[in-house]
């Protein structure tokens, strides 16, 4: 019996305890009102502040609390009734009266008198183990106003004990951390896991994106069981990659304090909620707890055709070159992503003549459904005499920053169909293969479509047997990088054609290390060394290039030594120059060379002291905290002086990414007859031929033919004015990161980063008979803009913050051979003009009633231009050249 009266003592106890000390979160009394102090504050500014303070605004009111049901079988179901009162709004950071835009305006002046009334409403809040089931508020309520109250009532969940959770709050669905220690709550709040019903898109490349921090941390105290204070605090950074200090960011602050309590309305008598809510008010509902999407409705802003006539100037050909140009491209782009597909459609039909290419720029890169569905009514493929549109069309879509499976499918409806230009055939089968590489890094590689043209191009070297075609399907193979398609180009490395050779080793190049077998390095050693038949000096050029970039095993290097000395003259220096350049430059295959090269039968001097012309080089063209870019410089001439191959390559780097900026190779081929020569082994039979391929931003375009044919050769020959041959010329959408920022206040900040290039990349050879001279330029132009947008738009109130910078720069490259004697004198010339570079911040407050105020600054600075160094024999060279000239 003891035992008996013992045991139910201490079950009661523990039943006792469990109920004082087992709440799941906080608990309301019965019967009583908690008057609270809130108020909720955002502010943007860029990254690292700023003297004159952030922009933004707070908030402040009275918040009334108290319990209306408890479910009688647990303590822990309690709905809540929560309301605002006594509502004021200021400046988030003090200022003069001047600068201060809500001075002299009142709650109700800046929010409306309807809007201030319904945020003074009461709303409930159903509370089960410390979260949040139902939200109740009124549907006819203006979205701010629900998304203002969702922010207060999500303040109100809160868990006693550690550990990770996921719950639903007005910032999404998101993971938790929760630690509890006496009588205070930290909620650590994991914001890279949020799932909100709003997404946005970001650029496909790390270097060109932007990247974004964030952490949002709430710490709560209790008191008598329920929130006695609760301070939130988050913060979001967005920064542009490349240049970092063009970041900004949005901070957002809660803090709801316990000012005290009295006697509150009696608890409702009800079965459940949704009986209880009912009995209140029966246009009560639940509405959700996540932020619903506020649609901003900008007043007095300009259609789309009014934009474009403000614009239109700054779009022609002769302000290419400027930064306005690619300033206005971004405008146009903003402005047609929220136009109809009549509307766009106007503007195409209305441009001018020189202005419409840059139209085309435009329209094409917003990437939306009414953009390309204009596009594509407004361009008609069978007319081969708009192939200037057709390609810029083409191209914008190539270098597009978030592509979706529809302007594949467009693009493979167009090559269907029938094109009336050749080449414009080719650019569509070209340009899907970028197209399915971005689609396939995004995860959508099984897309209907995408599946379509991997078949397509996978199956289309082997499909036809004229050279065209199959060059048109590797090139389409080489921007897909799909390992699927390595062992084609393993298969086409070794073909009977030069230019299949050439198109696939340099494909092979740009692949992961990881996919390269041991199938593939066998196949690209024999193309290096002959093993089956005999190779241009170019192909085998591309080969090596190839497996010194593919973490080549100390064989294979020694066999790449061994073989200078056996090679054709000018491919002897090439080579040994290739291999003094790595060294040099540290590049990954350096340590297993110096470590083959201690073997003096490959390493000694009638090896490492060949001469001639040809060279490969790599230097630093900028180095700072942010990007690392490089270039590369690799020339190669035939025995009689003439050039084979010119390969010049821009990298950028950036957090171990890596992108292919530009590559503009020159080929030149059966020239030597001009000049009474004799062709190299392997190259007898060749036809004359020049012509350039560029690879601009990791994407292959259409290579350009200077002439083909001995023919075509001489036609030009004598009708040759000097200038240059364009490759490549437009605005090119760079960087493109648009995204909502849900905060847990229930305001939302919308960032727009965006990045405008304007480019005309043009190339030419010249020869010159009577001088016994040639010369091959490659000339650079642009202008890049990229602006970061962060922005807080509440309808009745606006603030924002805009980080940019700009420059305009050229680049040329230009190689002078002499080849009056031998060895013949070649000198190469790679210089940068003097540049401006300006950066600038803006901030801007403004309200519904018409009234703004917004502040500027800027930072210019002129960047000296300069030769790049290249080596010490092209200086000696160089110095001859200008002297023999003179």
């Amino acid at each position: 019996m003891l035992t008996l009266v013992v045991f139910l003592l201490c079950t009661a106890s523990c039943v006792s305890a469990s109920a004082k000390g087992g709440a799941a979160g906080p608990r309301l009394n019965n019967n009583q009102l908690y008057k609270f102090s809130y108020t909720t504050e955002v502010l943007v500014d860029r990254a690292r502040g700023s003297k004159e303070g952030s922009t933004g605004y707070r908030i402040s009111s009275d918040v009334d609390v108290n319990l209306v049901w408890r479910d009688p079988s647990s303590k822990d179901d309690q709905l809540i009734r929560l309301v605002i009162s006594n509502v004021r709004i200021d400046p988030a950071s003090r200022r003069s009266e001047k600068k201060n835009i809500l001075h002299g305006s009142t709650a109700e002046s800046v929010l409306g008198k309807t809007k201030l009334a319904a945020l003074m409403k009461p709303f409930l809040l159903h509370l089960k183990n410390g979260k949040a089931k139902a939200f109740y508020s009124y549907w006819a309520e203006p979205a701010t106003i629900k998304n203002l109250k969702r922010g207060l009532a999500s303040l109100l969940q809160v868990q006693l004990k550690t550990g990770k959770v996921i719950e639903n709050d007005v910032s999404g669905r998101c993971t938790v951390d929760y630690k509890a220690v006496k009588g205070q709550v930290t909620r650590t709040k994991i914001l890279d896991t949020c799932k909100t019903p709003e997404t946005g898109f970001t650029t496909h490349s790390q270097v060109l994106g932007v990247s974004r921090k964030s952490n949002s941390v709430t710490v709560f105290t209790l008191e008598d069981g329920f929130i006695g204070s609760a301070v939130a605090e988050e913060m979001h950074s967005l920064a542009v990659n490349a240049r970092r200090s063009a970041a900004a960011k949005v901070v957002s602050r809660q803090t709801l304090k316990l000012v005290g309590t009295e006697a509150g309305p009696l608890e409702a008598a009800g079965k459940d909620v949704a009986g209880v809510v009912k009995s209140i008010d029966a246009k009560l509902a639940a509405v959700g707890i996540v932020a619903e999407k506020v649609k901003s409705q900008c007043k007095g802003c300009p259609s789309l055709f009014e934009h474009w006539q403000a614009q239109q100037k700054q779009l022609e050909p002769a302000s290419l070159s400027k930064a306005t140009a690619p300033r206005s491209f971004l405008a146009l782009i903003q402005s047609i992503r929220k136009a109809s597909k009549d509307d766009i459609l106007k503007v195409l039909k209305s441009a001018s003549k020189t202005s419409l290419p840059q139209v085309v720029d435009a329209v094409t890169s917003s990437q939306t459904a009414a953009s390309l569905d204009a596009m594509l009514e407004f361009l008609n493929f069978t007319d081969a005499k708009s192939f200037v549109l057709q390609e810029r069309f083409l191209y914008a879509c190539g270098f597009s920053s978030h592509p979706n499976e529809r302007m594949l499918q467009a693009l493979l409806d167009i090559s269907k169909g029938k094109i009336g230009n050749t080449d414009i055939k080719e650019s569509v089968v070209i340009i899907m293969g970028a197209l399915v590489h971005k689609l396939c890094q995004k995860g959508g590689c099984n897309l209907p479509a995408v599946v379509k043209v991997k078949k397509l191009i996978l199956e289309g070297p082997d499909s036809t047997k004229v050279e065209s075609e199959v060059q048109m399907y590797l090139l389409a193979l080489k921007n897909s990088l799909l390992p699927e398609a390595i062992p084609i180009f393993t298969k086409y490395a070794e073909s009977e054609v030069g230019a299949y050779n050439t198109i696939s080793l340099t494909a092979l190049q740009r692949y992961d290390v990881n996919l390269m077998t041991n199938e593939v390095k066998l196949t690209v050693n024999r193309v290096y060394h002959q093993n089956r038949r005999i190779y241009e000096k170019n192909v085998r050029a591309a080969a090596a290039d190839v497996i010194l970039s593919s973490n080549p095993s100390y064989v294979e290097v020694k066999n790449l030594l061994l073989s200078i000395g056996n090679l054709p003259y000018e491919m002897n220096k090439y080579m040994l120059s290739k291999i003094q350049d790595i060294l040099r430059f540290q590049l990954p295959a350096s340590k297993v060379i110096q470590q083959a090269m201690k073997d003096m039968i490959s390493h000694n001097y009638d090896r490492f002291a060949k001469v001639g012309s040809s060279s490969a080089y790599s230097g630093f063209m900028a180095q700072s905290a942010d990007v690392t870019s490089t270039y590369s410089l690799d020339i190669l001439y035939s025995g009689s002086g003439v050039l084979r191959r010119s390969n010049m390559n821009i990298y950028g780097a950036s957090n171990g990414a890596m992108l292919h900026g530009l590559q503009v190779a020159i080929e030149a081929q059966g020239l030597e007859s001009l000049i009474a020569a004799t062709p190299d082994e392997g190259e007898e039979d060749l036809e004359s031929f020049a012509g350039m391929s560029a690879l601009l931003f990791d994407v292959q375009l259409r290579p350009v033919t200077f002439f083909k044919g001995y023919s075509d050769l001489m036609s030009k020959m004598f009708s040759m004015s000097g200038e240059p041959m364009n490759v490549v010329k437009g605005l090119i959408l760079l960087t493109d990161h648009s995204e909502v920022i849900h905060l847990q206040s229930g305001l939302k900040a919308s960032a727009e980063f965006q990045g405008g290039l304007a480019i005309d990349i043009s190339g030419g050879m010249e020869v010159s008979l009577w001088y016994r001279e040639s010369k091959t330029s490659v000339n650079n132009r642009g202008a890049l803009v990229v602006t970061g947008n962060v922005t807080v738009d509440m309808d009745f109130m606006r603030a924002g913050v805009e980080v940019s910078f700009e420059t305009e720069a050229s680049l040329d490259f230009i190689t002078t051979v002499q080849f009056s004697e031998y060895p013949f004198l070649v000198c190469m010339q790679m210089d940068k003009t003097t540049f401006p570079f300006s950066e600038s911040v803006s901030k801007y407050e403004s309200l519904s009633s018409g009234k703004s105020i917004a502040s500027h600054k800027s930072k210019k600075q002129l960047v000296p231009g300069s030769e790049f160094p290249l080596h010490q024999e092209n200086s000696n060279m160089c110095k001859r050249v200008f002297d023999s000239s003179w």
